[in-house]
């Protein structure tokens, strides 16, 4: 858990780029990701020297080559500021820019996304402050790393162009406890924006697998074939690398791809897990939106389009989490029936978990919740288990505070029982199954509110005339006791 005291750290090196003339917070991580990686290759080199001292032999992978020792964090750091900025500006960044090649044509998630790297630090006294804060923080514990950089990565938790927002971290981890990866998945986000997702199942198996870091097999899986991430915003791209890069996964796979465009094609079931918070703000043209995707559900809206893709790159037998608006679970559309048919008929939907409207205020106040399946191709849904998250430990306003409420962890207790005594709740309960019979009668409505029941009796609907005929009855009782009452106090 980061501490206040490195929590100050950071909100002064953030603090140091606003007056310093950099404002923009996407500019201001992108430029703390260069300078981040620039350290963690001159740690790798240090580590490389020192195994090669002991051993006798040659440095192993070097990261920087003879007559490149200026570019060095550990060398640059000490320059007076007017050096440091030339070395920089004219050096390091073409040197980052062309890393890859230089290693032997690298083709790493981070050599790929310092291609086009920018130095944008405006002046020489704003970036000596800033190498001198960012050496100050302790980057050799990889959960220190990790958290360091999440708590970055919360200052542009702004909402962006085409829908996309950040997903809070205590969701994220909702999401891959109740799909619980195991160190054999393939996981994919085709949206991932900072890699959220796959830092956090990353580090679910680290914690409840950890034979995953132990068995060479299963290592090289982990670090190399085992985490994948689509985005078509460079920016995000080095963003969501350098956090892997921080959480200690080596080589993931993390890549340009305008998903919706190029479809599912190359990586068709591929896939056993998809976690993923997709854009849902937007619509396509049908002429730029893959064929493939077309002939799954015929639509322009990103959200549809987007669980067609999940559907396409999950291998049978694969599941997904996956949050949507919910237009989709009641929209009335042909895309929108068709596409929640095919869930419950042709794949396995095992549930439907509504999220508090305010859960990602205050950049967004869109109704959302989180559709659990699996692809089978087959068929299989029996009960779909629905849960109605009422709070989830934080103010459902602008501000967001901390609370004490919070229906999560009982979420992911029942979750666990949705096959054995969630069977047998009442549809007045937060949780509750609901067999496929029922949804099939219900148009396949997937709203929580259409199964749903009051824990108050209902109502006697009458007709009208029935009611008018028993008022007009009262208030004749009424006119009539009045006469007599008044006969007797006369």
């Amino acid at each position: 858990m980061i501490t206040g005291e490195l929590k100050s750290k950071i909100d002064r090196v953030w603090d140091s780029f606003w007056s310093g003339g950099l404002s923009n917070p996407l500019a201001i991580i992108e430029q703390i990701t260069y300078l981040l990686f620039l350290r963690r290759l001159d740690d790798l080199q240090t580590l490389a020297e020192k195994k090669a001292r002991v051993t006798g032999v040659a440095i192993e992978d070097p990261k920087f080559l003879p007559g490149q020792e200026h570019l060095r964090w550990s060398r640059f750091k000490n320059n007076d500021p007017d050096v440091m900025f030339k070395v920089l500006d004219a050096e390091v960044f073409p040197f980052l820019q062309k890393y890859g090649d230089q290693v032997g044509g690298d083709d790493s998630t981070y050599s790929v996304h310092m291609k086009d790297a920018r130095f944008t630090i405006p002046t020489p006294a704003l970036l000596s402050k800033v190498v001198d804060m960012l050496d100050d923080l302790p980057m050799a514990d990889r959960d220190t790393n990790g958290d360091l950089y999440e708590y970055m990565l919360s200052k542009i938790a702004t909402a962006g162009t085409n829908g996309q927002f950040r997903t809070p971290r205590h969701i994220i981890q909702l999401m891959v406890a109740l799909t619980a990866p195991t160190p054999i998945d393939e996981i994919c986000d085709p949206a991932c924006g900072t890699a959220g997702f796959l830092v956090a199942a990353s580090e679910y198996v680290r914690e409840k697998h950890q034979s995953a870091l132990t068995d060479a097999t299963q290592r090289a899986h982990f670090h190399h074939s085992m985490f994948h991430g689509y985005d078509f915003d460079p920016t995000m791209l080095r963003i969501g690398s350098m956090n892997m890069l921080l959480h200690g996964i080596e080589s993931p796979d993390i890549r340009y791809r305008e998903s919706l465009s190029e479809g599912a094609a190359t990586d068709a079931e591929k896939y056993t897990l998809i976690l993923a918070n997709p854009p849902f703000a937007g619509s396509l043209d049908y002429e730029s939106t893959a064929k493939d995707l077309q002939r799954v559900v015929k639509t322009k809206k990103t959200e549809l389009l987007f669980l067609a893709l999940f559907l396409k790159l999950l291998k049978p037998g694969g599941r997904a989490a996956v949050i949507v608006p919910d237009g989709v679970l009641f929209g009335s559309s042909k895309a929108h029936k068709d596409l929640r048919k095919m869930l419950v008929e042709d794949q396995k939907l095992d549930a439907v978990v509504k999220l508090p409207p305010g859960v990602f205020r205050p950049y967004s106040g869109v109704s959302t919740a989180i559709l659990f399946f699996t692809k089978t191709n087959s068929g299989g849904t029996d009960d779909v288990w629905f849960y109605d998250v009422r709070a989830d430990g934080f103010s459902l306003d602008d501000k967001r505070n901390p609370i004490e409420s919070n229906d999560l962890p009982d979420a992911l207790t029942r979750w666990f029982a949705r096959a054995t005594t969630e069977r047998g709740r009442n549809r007045t309960e937060q949780s509750f199954c609901v067999p496929k019979a029922d949804i099939v009668t219900q148009g396949y409505d997937l709203s929580l509110n259409c199964y749903k029941e009051s824990e108050y009796d209902e109502i006697e609907h009458r007709p009208p005339l029935e009611i008018i005929a028993d008022i007009e009855q009262l208030q004749d009782e009424i006119s009539k006791g009045l006469t007599e009452l008044k006969a007797v106090l006369s």
